[in-house]
C-alpha cells in the first residue's frame, strides 16, 4: 500500500551519508557570518535566510560535482571556531531527530576546520560537544556518530586516520576520503587505509559518483573499503538485455555477493549530474536486483532534502510502500559502523516496531 506523506515523516530512519558542513540552516549561516565576517555570496540584495537557501539550491543544481563542492566555501567558511561548531551539531542532531531519524552518521573533514587557529583535536571535541548537547536534549532517542574525512586531493588522510582511531571510543564510528574523484584515486591514500585495516576500525570511501567503475574497482580491491560512498556508477556494470534480462559483471557480481553497502544520495546525485532525474536514478535496478541498498541525503542544505524528501521521492518514483521504506532502513541500520548488538537493539526495538505500527495502520 502506497503511504501518505504524514506516515513517512514518521517513519523511523537511518542516515550513514551526510556532511555536516552540507546541512547548516540557512539562518545559521547569516548569523555565524555576522559574527564571524565571513563574506556571503551577493545576492543583489540584504540576504534572508530565504534568498541565501536558494541561492544554495541554485547554486548546487548545475550537473556539475565541482561546481556543487563550490558551494561549501560558504559552510565551511563559518565554521572556523568551537562555538560555531558546537552550534552547528547541535542544530544538525536536532534537525535529524526532527525527520524521524533515529541513527546518524555525520561525516565532515577536521583539516577544513582550522583556519582560524583550532587544532584538529579542538575540532573533534567542539563537534562531538555539539552532538552530545543535541542528543541529551532530546532525551536519546537518536544515535548520532562522527565520521572523520580526509580530503582526496590533500595529503593529510594518515594525520585523519590516526586522529579518527584516537577517537573510537569517544564518539567516532569511522573514516572517509571525500572531495573530486577524477585525478586523484582512493590509491593515493593507501597507508591511511591499511594502517586503519591493521587497527580493526571500519571507513568508507566516496567512490562512484563523478567517476566510473575504476574508483568503485579502486576502493574495494586496493583500500578495503567497508562500504562506498555513493557507488551509482556500478550500473555501468550492469547489463539490461532486449528481453529484459539483466546481467552483471565482474565488479557488480562481486559488489552484490559481498553485500558491500551502496551509500545512495538519489537528489544530490540528481544535481551533480549522476543521474538524469529521480525516476531515472540506478537506485529502482539495485533495489530491484537486491544490492545492499541504504538511502541518505549527502548534503541537505544543498539538494534542499531530506530524509523523508529523499524517501517520498522514491515513494513517488517507483511506487514503493513502507515495507520498501523499511528496507532501506534496516539495511542502512545493518550497514552502520555501530557495534553489532547495538545494530540488532535498534532494528528489534525501534526500527521494526515502528514500521509494524505504521503498517497496521496503513491496513497492510
Amino acid at each position: 500500500m502506497t503511504p501518505t506523506l504524514d506516515q513517512v515523516r514518521r517513519a523511523p530512519k537511518v542516515l550513514l551519508h551526510d556532511h555536516l558542513d552540507g546541512g547548516l540552516r540557512p539562518q545559521t549561516i547569516l548569523e555565524l557570518a555576522a559574527d564571524s565576517g565571513h563574506r556571503l555570496p551577493d545576492l543583489g540584495a540584504e540576504p534572508t535566510a530565504e534568498s541565501l537557501g536558494r541561492w544554495f539550491a541554485e547554486a548546487a543544481d548545475s550537473g556539475s560535482l565541482v561546481r556543487y563542492l563550490e558551494t561549501f566555501d560558504h559552510t565551511v567558511g563559518v565554521m572556523q571556531t568551537g562555538p560555531a561548531l558546537t552550534r552547528v551539531a547541535r542544530e544538525c542532531v536536532e534537525d535529524l531527530a526532527a525527520d524521524g531519524v533515529v541513527y546518524a552518521e555525520i561525516r565532515y573533514a577536521p583539516e577544513q576546520h582550522v583556519e582560524s587557529g583550532l587544532t584538529l583535536e579542538e575540532v573533534v571535541a567542539a563537534v562531538q560537544e555539539g552532538f552530545d548537547e543535541g542528543v541529551a536534549a532530546l532525551g536519546g532517542r537518536i544515535v548520532v556518530r562522527q565520521l572523520l574525512t580526509a580530503m582526496r586531493h590533500q595529503a593529510r588522510s594518515m594525520e585523519i586516520a590516526e586522529l579518527a582511531v584516537a577517537w573510537r571510543d569517544r564518539g567516532v564510528a569511522g573514516f572517509d576520503i571525500a572531495g573530486a574523484e577524477a585525478g586523484y584515486p582512493p590509491t593515493r591514500h593507501l597507508d591511511a587505509f591499511e594502517y586503519l585495516q591493521r587497527e580493526n576500525f571500519h571507513f568508507t570511501i566516496h567512490a562512484g559518483e563523478a567517476f566510473g567503475l575504476p574508483s568503485i574497482w579502486q576502493a574495494i580491491q586496493w583500500c578495503g573499503a567497508d562500504r562506498l560512498g555513493h557507488g551509482v556508477r556500478i550500473i555501468d556494470d550492469v547489463t539490461v538485455h532486449d528481453d529484459g534480462s539483466v546481467e552483471l559483471g565482474r565488479l557488480a557480481a562481486y559488489v552484490r555477493d559481498k553485500r558491500i553497502p551502496l551509500e545512495m544520495c538519489p537528489w544530490s546525485n540528481v544535481q551533480t549530474g549522476a543521474a538524469a532525474s529521480i525516476a531515472d536514478h540506478p537506485i529502482g535496478l539495485l533495489k530491484k536486483l537486491r544490492f545492499r541498498v541504504t538511502l541518505n541525503t549527502d548534503n541537505r542544505l544543498m539538494s534542499k532534502t531530506s530524509m523523508t524528501h529523499e524517501m517520498w521521492s522514491l515513494v513517488e518514483a517507483f511506487g514503493y510502500g513502507l515495507d520498501d521504506l523499511r528496507w532501506f532502513t534496516i539495511n542502512g541500520m545493518k550497514s552502520s559502523f555501530l557495534p553489532f548488538d547495538q545494530r540488532l537493539a535498534i532494528i528489534d526495538d525501534v526500527i521494526k516496531p515502528a514500521y509494524a505500527a505504521l503498517l497496521t495502520e496503513a491496513g497492510g
